[in-house]
């Protein structure tokens, strides 16, 4: 994954993963909560970009998002 969080702010259990549709090993993932909604306000310049970018290019460059219970802690 290009971009994730190291610390998960709490109730952000779980991650939003954006799949690169061309590239197995390319993707991003941000933190969130079982119903997929991210804190943008808790997220870095960086990856809010990245979060924003991704958002935008679903079904262009990356798959729609998955929530999964996030492994890191």
């Amino acid at each position: 994954m290009n971009a994730s969080m190291t610390t998960q702010p709490q109730g952000l259990d779980h991650e939003l993963r954006f799949q690169s549709l061309f590239n197995e090993s390319r993707g991003y993932a941000f933190p969130c909560d079982a119903a997929g909604h991210v804190d943008m306000d808790s997220l870095s310049d960086r990856s809010l970009n990245n979060y924003l970018y991704a958002r935008t290019v679903v079904g262009l460059e990356f798959s729609r998002p998955a929530v999964l219970p996030c492994t890191a802690h």
